[in-house]
This record gives C-alpha cells, structure tokens and sequence, in this order.
C-alpha cells in the first residue's frame, strides 16, 4: 500500500457519521506521523474510492482536518499537511531559526514598522523613562506561506533606530549590531481570539491561541524586546524537559 493510500476496515466503524469517522481517522495518522509536513493527502477522489464512499463524504472528512488547521488547502494543487512548531523552553530562539532548523521557509508580512512614544507597560517592561521613543514592530510570522502567528515587537530607539532596515529576522538585525539578546523571560497563556485577531491569523472567532510574552535582556541585563506573540495552538507546541530535584 502506498503512503498515501488509507486502509480501509474496523478503524472506521462506528455510529457517528461517516465523514467524522474517516476525519478521526486521517487525523490519527497525521498525528502519528503517517503523513508528513508538506506531504499531500489523498485526493477526494481517491478516497472515495480507497473507502467506498461518496466524494461529498471524502470532501467533507478532509474539511474536517481544514478546520483543525491540520491541513491546508492550495489551490489548484491539492491538501497538504500544515507546518507545526515545537519549541523548547530552554532555548532562546527566533521564529526565523526555529522554522529553519525545521526546514521551513520563515517570512514576514509587514503590518506596521514605526517610531512612536513608549505605552505605560513598554516603559516598564522595558526601563525606559517617560516619553521614551521606541520601535514598534508589527507583523504577521508565515511558514512556507503559512500564517503561525500575530506579533508586536517593541524596541528602544537606541536599538532600533530605523525599523525598515529590520528584515524578516528580527534576532538577524540586532545581532548584526551587537544588541543580540543573551536571556529572555517568557510567560505563556491560552486565550480566546477576537473577531480581529481571528481575521489576522484566519481562524474562526473564538479558537483558543497562545499568548506568549517575552522580555528579552542584552548579558549587561539592559531590556531590548518586548514582544506580544499570538500563535496558532494547531501549530505550535511548547516543549519543556523537567527534571526531579534531588
């Protein structure tokens, strides 16, 4: 049997509608690794004949793995199995590197670059007094053309004087000037996305992401990032190895 064919029997059998039962299915095997990144799925076609249903069953399972955000859908080409990221904890990484290291192509898609007086919290955050001007850095973090999340980066002037000159990789540009953060705080939480992020991140309203905040330090303990990161949790996971204490 081919990697993209799908074992029809038992699997599939039980009393919900047979659409689901086949998504459940397909959804096993991409997250057993079955089916790999970037890897196309069987077409609908296929499926409805591998399984003997009809094509509208077959469009309406893989509609199913869409949803999820398992599966995206290219036009005039076919579905294929959606990037994911799993980070580690202990590593301070860009979203450039992380993606990579993984063999995705990273992009950004530019929603505002700009200098603007420091907000209450960036002040703080970032030890700047008040009136401070800072960058402000928002945009949209794609794999292989895949939008992953909604970012808000804040920088002192002093570090980023000049936002257009800063590329796809943020970590890239301050390295490049000597300002490359040695340690970083980062809290994670779920929440629910608004009507807006929602539409940035192209979701449903309401989808639970993650809401990452991160603090990051030159080695000198000099704040230079202050960034707001809203990820798709269907394509993210955070990755921690804890050890028990003596």
């Amino acid at each position: 049997m081919s990697q993209n064919s799908v074992e029809p029997g038992s699997e599939i059998s039980d009393n919900s509608p047979l659409y689901m039962q086949i998504a459940r299915k397909l959804i096993d095997d991409v997250r057993t690794g079955r089916y790999q990144v970037d890897q196309a799925l069987p077409s609908e076609r296929t499926l409805s004949e591998q399984l003997n249903v009809s094509r509208v069953t077959a469009r309406k399972a893989i509609d199913q793995l869409v949803e999820q955000g398992l599966v995206v859908r290219r036009r005039g080409s076919g579905n294929y199995i959606a990037p994911r990221i799993e980070q580690p904890l202990s590593n301070l990484s860009s979203f450039s590197e992380q993606l990579q290291q993984r063999g995705y192509q990273p992009s950004s898609r530019w929603l505002t670059r700009a200098i603007v007086t420091a907000g209450t919290e960036e002040q703080l955050s970032l030890g700047l007094s008040p009136n401070s001007k800072v960058a402000r850095l928002e945009r949209l973090r794609l794999a292989d053309d895949i939008v992953m999340a909604y970012e808000v980066s804040v920088l002192p002037y002093n570090v980023v004087p000049d936002p257009d000159a800063v590329g796809d990789s943020l970590y890239r540009f301050l390295e490049a000037n000597g300002k490359a953060p040695a340690r970083a705080l980062q809290h994670i939480r779920a929440m629910n996305a608004s009507a807006e992020l929602a539409r940035q991140l192209d979701v449903a309203e309401g989808q639970a992401v993650l809401f990452i905040t991160r603090i990051a330090y030159l080695d000198s303990g000099e704040a230079v990032e202050l960034t707001h990161s809203y990820c798709r949790s269907d394509h993210y996971d955070f990755v921690a190895e804890m050890r028990r204490g003596a």
